[in-house]
């Protein structure tokens, strides 16, 4: 599992990407600015005790809540990091990248990518919609 967050105009949303299809498994919406981790929160998106969520570092506090995450490790200006530290980072970023694969793919609808113009409320109808067209071309 993937979660990232992209701001569009006044809408933000987080999601999620499964790992070996890499179709979109949710996504979380709220009106205005909202931090990545209070929006996992307010979303209440459930995870089972199995999965393994990786995230980038917006979601620092995700650790009390899931044990099954994984953060990459920051460096400081006194304490570099290690050769297996920054492997595991590797390691995190190979699996992050397909939610940005997943991401570039939904822009070239142009509802990321442009400032949404249209109704606020069916921003996250429209969104779905255009998810699924995403999820049925990756499957063919």
């Amino acid at each position: 599992m993937v979660q990232r967050q992209e701001k569009t105009a006044h809408n933000e949303n987080a999601g999620s990407v499964d790992k070996t299809s890499r179709r979109i498994l949710c996504m979380a919406f709220s009106e205005g600015r909202k931090h990545d981790f209070k929006l996992l929160c307010e979303s209440k998106t459930y995870f089972t005790k199995t999965t393994i969520v990786k995230t980038n570092t917006g979601y620092a506090g995700i650790r009390k809540l899931r044990l099954n995450s994984e953060l990459p490790r920051k460096k400081s200006k006194f304490h570099p990091l290690l050769r297996e530290e920054k492997r595991e980072n590797r390691a995190i970023a190979r699996t992050r990248v397909l939610n940005e694969y997943a991401i570039g793919f939904v822009k070239r609808f142009r509802i990321l990518s442009e400032r949404y113009r249209n109704r606020r409320k069916r921003f996250g109808l429209r969104f779905n919609l255009i998810a699924a067209i995403c999820n049925l071309e990756l499957a063919t």
